[in-house]
Protein backbone atom coordinates (compact mmCIF):
# COMPACT_ATOMS: atom_id res chain seq x y z
CA UNK A 1 0.00 0.00 0.00
CA UNK A 2 2.54 2.29 0.56
CA UNK A 3 4.42 2.00 -2.75
CA UNK A 4 0.81 2.38 -3.97
CA UNK A 5 0.26 5.62 -2.55
CA UNK A 6 3.77 6.70 -3.70
CA UNK A 7 2.04 5.92 -7.95
CA UNK A 8 4.65 2.80 -8.00
CA UNK A 9 3.44 -0.03 -9.53
CA UNK A 10 4.22 -3.29 -7.42
CA UNK A 11 5.22 -7.04 -8.30
CA UNK A 12 4.75 -9.44 -5.42
CA UNK A 13 6.76 -12.18 -5.38
CA UNK A 14 6.25 -15.94 -3.57
CA UNK A 15 8.56 -18.27 -3.08
CA UNK A 16 6.34 -21.24 -3.23
CA UNK A 17 5.89 -21.83 -7.34
CA UNK A 18 8.90 -19.85 -7.98
CA UNK A 19 12.40 -21.02 -9.41
CA UNK A 20 13.42 -21.30 -6.01
CA UNK A 21 11.12 -23.83 -5.30
CA UNK A 22 13.04 -25.80 -8.30
CA UNK A 23 16.94 -25.32 -7.08
CA UNK A 24 17.43 -21.95 -7.99
CA UNK A 25 19.82 -20.05 -5.30
CA UNK A 26 18.26 -17.11 -3.63
CA UNK A 27 20.53 -14.46 -4.80
CA UNK A 28 19.92 -15.46 -9.14
CA UNK A 29 16.01 -15.39 -8.12
CA UNK A 30 16.89 -11.54 -7.50
CA UNK A 31 18.82 -10.53 -10.19
CA UNK A 32 16.41 -11.83 -12.72
CA UNK A 33 13.40 -9.58 -10.58
CA UNK A 34 16.23 -6.83 -11.07
CA UNK A 35 16.79 -7.51 -14.65
CA UNK A 36 12.80 -7.19 -15.78
CA UNK A 37 13.45 -3.42 -14.96
CA UNK A 38 12.36 -2.84 -10.52
CA UNK A 39 13.72 0.50 -8.81
CA UNK A 40 13.69 -1.01 -5.05
CA UNK A 41 12.65 -4.17 -3.68
CA UNK A 42 11.22 -4.90 -0.23
CA UNK A 43 12.35 -8.39 1.25
CA UNK A 44 11.19 -10.04 4.16
CA UNK A 45 12.93 -13.32 4.90
CA UNK A 46 13.79 -16.12 7.67
CA UNK A 47 17.03 -15.87 7.27
CA UNK A 48 18.68 -12.93 9.65
CA UNK A 49 20.88 -10.89 7.21
CA UNK A 50 19.60 -11.99 3.69
CA UNK A 51 19.07 -8.11 2.88
CA UNK A 52 22.64 -7.50 4.19
CA UNK A 53 23.48 -9.97 1.62
CA UNK A 54 21.39 -8.77 -1.44
CA UNK A 55 22.17 -5.00 -1.16
CA UNK A 56 25.92 -5.98 -1.15
CA UNK A 57 25.54 -7.92 -4.51
CA UNK A 58 22.80 -6.01 -6.53
CA UNK A 59 21.92 -2.33 -7.87
CA UNK A 60 18.97 -1.72 -6.80
CA UNK A 61 18.24 -0.68 -3.20
CA UNK A 62 17.03 -3.28 -0.64
CA UNK A 63 14.46 -2.15 1.74
CA UNK A 64 14.77 -4.58 5.08
CA UNK A 65 10.86 -5.72 5.84
CA UNK A 66 11.99 -8.54 8.51
CA UNK A 67 15.17 -10.69 8.54
CA UNK A 68 14.14 -13.91 10.93
CA UNK A 69 14.64 -13.14 14.41
CA UNK A 70 17.20 -10.04 13.52
CA UNK A 71 15.59 -6.76 13.16
CA UNK A 72 12.58 -4.99 11.61
CA UNK A 73 13.72 -1.69 11.13
CA UNK A 74 10.49 0.01 9.84
CA UNK A 75 8.42 -1.27 12.81
CA UNK A 76 11.15 0.27 15.02
CA UNK A 77 10.73 3.60 12.98
CA UNK A 78 6.76 3.61 13.63
CA UNK A 79 7.20 2.80 16.81
CA UNK A 80 9.33 5.27 18.12
CA UNK A 81 7.33 7.47 16.14
CA UNK A 82 4.21 6.60 17.68
CA UNK A 83 6.17 7.43 20.86
CA UNK A 84 7.26 10.61 20.14
CA UNK A 85 3.47 11.64 19.03
CA UNK A 86 1.97 10.87 22.86
CA UNK A 87 5.72 11.99 24.88
CA UNK A 88 7.84 14.35 22.58
CA UNK A 89 11.36 14.30 23.16
CA UNK A 90 12.11 10.63 24.36
CA UNK A 91 15.49 11.05 26.30
CA UNK A 92 15.21 10.39 29.79
CA UNK A 93 11.90 8.48 29.20
CA UNK A 94 11.78 4.88 29.90
CA UNK A 95 10.14 2.20 28.02
CA UNK A 96 9.37 -1.41 28.39
CA UNK A 97 9.51 -3.77 26.13
CA UNK A 98 7.40 -6.91 27.15
CA UNK A 99 7.05 -10.56 25.85
CA UNK A 100 9.35 -12.92 23.39
CA UNK A 101 12.31 -10.95 23.35
CA UNK A 102 14.09 -13.93 21.93
CA UNK A 103 12.46 -14.49 18.80
CA UNK A 104 11.43 -10.69 18.18
CA UNK A 105 12.99 -8.94 15.80
CA UNK A 106 10.96 -5.44 16.48
CA UNK A 107 12.44 -5.58 20.10
CA UNK A 108 16.28 -5.76 18.55
CA UNK A 109 15.07 -2.86 16.14
CA UNK A 110 13.13 -0.84 19.05
CA UNK A 111 16.35 -0.69 20.97
CA UNK A 112 18.84 0.22 18.50
CA UNK A 113 16.13 3.14 18.14
CA UNK A 114 15.00 4.16 21.51
CA UNK A 115 18.50 4.27 23.09
CA UNK A 116 19.62 6.54 20.32
CA UNK A 117 17.13 8.84 21.10
CA UNK A 118 18.00 8.81 24.63
CA UNK A 119 15.52 6.88 26.11
CA UNK A 120 15.94 4.14 28.77
CA UNK A 121 14.67 0.48 27.39
CA UNK A 122 13.20 -2.41 29.97
CA UNK A 123 12.85 -5.63 28.36
CA UNK A 124 10.98 -8.15 30.34
CA UNK A 125 9.60 -11.43 29.83
CA UNK A 126 10.43 -15.32 31.33
CA UNK A 127 13.92 -15.92 31.60
CA UNK A 128 13.83 -18.26 28.45
CA UNK A 129 12.47 -15.68 26.30
CA UNK A 130 15.57 -13.03 27.57
CA UNK A 131 18.42 -13.45 24.70
CA UNK A 132 21.92 -14.14 27.19
CA UNK A 133 23.85 -11.24 27.57
CA UNK A 134 21.23 -8.72 26.08
CA UNK A 135 22.04 -6.55 28.61
CA UNK A 136 25.05 -5.31 26.29
CA UNK A 137 23.13 -3.28 24.35
CA UNK A 138 22.11 -0.66 27.25
CA UNK A 139 19.10 -2.26 28.38
CA UNK A 140 17.92 -3.94 31.71
CA UNK A 141 16.40 -7.04 32.19
CA UNK A 142 13.61 -7.43 34.47
CA UNK A 143 11.33 -10.87 34.85
CA UNK A 144 8.75 -9.29 36.86
CA UNK A 145 5.84 -7.00 34.86
CA UNK A 146 4.62 -6.24 38.23
CA UNK A 147 7.83 -4.36 39.48
CA UNK A 148 8.34 -2.55 35.87
CA UNK A 149 4.90 -1.11 35.30
CA UNK A 150 4.77 1.66 38.03
CA UNK A 151 8.18 2.72 36.41
CA UNK A 152 7.99 2.78 32.51
CA UNK A 153 6.32 5.93 30.27
CA UNK A 154 5.47 3.28 26.89
CA UNK A 155 4.82 -0.22 27.31
CA UNK A 156 5.31 -2.41 24.05
CA UNK A 157 3.54 -5.45 24.14
CA UNK A 158 5.60 -8.36 21.89
CA UNK A 159 3.58 -11.24 20.62
CA UNK A 160 4.81 -14.37 21.41
CA UNK A 161 5.96 -15.88 18.13
CA UNK A 162 4.59 -19.26 17.78
CA UNK A 163 5.99 -20.01 14.38
CA UNK A 164 9.77 -19.06 15.08
CA UNK A 165 9.57 -21.08 18.67
CA UNK A 166 11.34 -24.73 18.38
CA UNK A 167 10.49 -25.61 22.02
CA UNK A 168 8.41 -24.81 25.05
CA UNK A 169 9.52 -21.93 26.39
CA UNK A 170 6.89 -21.40 29.42
CA UNK A 171 4.46 -23.99 30.26
CA UNK A 172 1.07 -22.84 29.07
CA UNK A 173 -0.59 -19.75 27.29
CA UNK A 174 -2.89 -19.02 30.75
CA UNK A 175 0.13 -18.66 33.17
CA UNK A 176 2.30 -16.36 30.26
CA UNK A 177 -1.30 -14.47 30.41
CA UNK A 178 -1.33 -14.12 34.12
CA UNK A 179 2.30 -13.14 35.06
CA UNK A 180 3.13 -11.36 31.68
CA UNK A 181 0.08 -10.23 29.88
CA UNK A 182 -1.06 -6.42 29.91
CA UNK A 183 -4.59 -6.39 31.61
CA UNK A 184 -7.14 -3.40 33.81
CA UNK A 185 -5.80 -4.24 36.78
CA UNK A 186 -2.23 -3.92 36.26
CA UNK A 187 -3.04 -0.80 34.12
CA UNK A 188 -4.21 0.43 37.43
CA UNK A 189 -0.59 0.78 38.61
CA UNK A 190 0.77 2.35 35.38
CA UNK A 191 1.27 5.67 35.16
CA UNK A 192 -1.41 8.18 34.53
CA UNK A 193 -0.27 8.99 30.67
CA UNK A 194 1.36 5.14 30.27
CA UNK A 195 1.35 4.63 26.35
CA UNK A 196 0.23 0.95 25.55
CA UNK A 197 1.60 0.03 21.78
CA UNK A 198 1.16 -3.33 20.22
CA UNK A 199 3.34 -4.46 17.07
CA UNK A 200 -0.01 -6.59 15.00
CA UNK A 201 -0.85 -9.33 14.98
CA UNK A 202 -2.03 -8.44 18.85
CA UNK A 203 -3.60 -11.86 20.40
CA UNK A 204 -6.14 -10.60 22.68
CA UNK A 205 -6.02 -12.21 25.94
CA UNK A 206 -2.67 -13.50 25.81
CA UNK A 207 -0.21 -10.45 25.58
CA UNK A 208 -3.23 -7.69 25.93
CA UNK A 209 -6.89 -8.31 27.38
CA UNK A 210 -9.36 -6.27 25.21
CA UNK A 211 -10.44 -3.76 28.00
CA UNK A 212 -6.39 -2.31 27.48
CA UNK A 213 -6.52 -2.82 23.75
CA UNK A 214 -9.21 -1.03 23.16
CA UNK A 215 -8.82 1.53 26.09
CA UNK A 216 -7.50 5.56 25.98
CA UNK A 217 -3.69 4.45 26.80
CA UNK A 218 -3.78 2.20 23.55
CA UNK A 219 -1.89 3.94 20.39
CA UNK A 220 -2.45 0.43 18.63
CA UNK A 221 -4.08 1.92 15.68
CA UNK A 222 -2.30 4.55 15.44
CA UNK A 223 1.25 2.21 15.04
CA UNK A 224 -1.00 0.89 11.59
CA UNK A 225 -1.03 4.44 10.34
CA UNK A 226 2.12 5.61 11.41
CA UNK A 227 3.45 2.38 9.80
CA UNK A 228 2.05 3.44 6.13
CA UNK A 229 3.78 6.97 6.40
CA UNK A 230 6.96 5.42 8.19
CA UNK A 231 6.96 3.21 4.76
CA UNK A 232 6.06 6.05 2.19
CA UNK A 233 9.09 7.19 3.49
CA UNK A 234 11.27 4.60 3.69
CA UNK A 235 10.71 4.47 0.23
CA UNK A 236 10.63 7.44 -0.98
CA UNK A 237 14.34 8.19 0.32
CA UNK A 238 15.76 4.81 -1.18
CA UNK A 239 14.37 5.49 -4.43
CA UNK A 240 15.33 9.27 -4.38
CA UNK A 241 18.92 7.93 -3.11
CA UNK A 242 19.32 5.75 -5.75
CA UNK A 243 18.60 8.55 -8.68
CA UNK A 244 21.34 10.94 -7.14
CA UNK A 245 23.63 8.39 -7.31
CA UNK A 246 22.67 7.74 -11.25
CA UNK A 247 22.54 11.69 -11.82
CA UNK A 248 25.75 12.17 -10.06
CA UNK A 249 28.22 9.76 -10.03
CA UNK A 250 30.97 9.70 -7.34
CA UNK A 251 34.14 11.29 -7.83
CA UNK A 252 36.81 8.74 -8.24
CA UNK A 253 39.11 7.65 -5.37
CA UNK A 254 42.58 8.32 -6.24
CA UNK A 255 45.00 6.99 -3.26
CA UNK A 256 48.69 8.56 -3.23
CA UNK A 257 51.50 6.85 -2.04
Amino acid sequence: MAAKRLSADTVDFSPSGSSLSKGESFLDTARNIEAMGVSLMVVRHKTPGAQLFLSQRMNSPVLNAGDGTHEHPTQGLLDVMTMRERCGDLTGKTVALVGDIRHSRVARSNIWGLTKLGAKVIVCGPATLIPPQIEKLGVEVSHSLDEVIPRVDCINLLRIQFERQRGAFFPSIQEYAHLFGMNATRLKRARENVVILAPGPINRGVEITPHVADGKHSVILDQVSNGLAVRMAALYLLHRRQQELLSFPPEPQVSLI
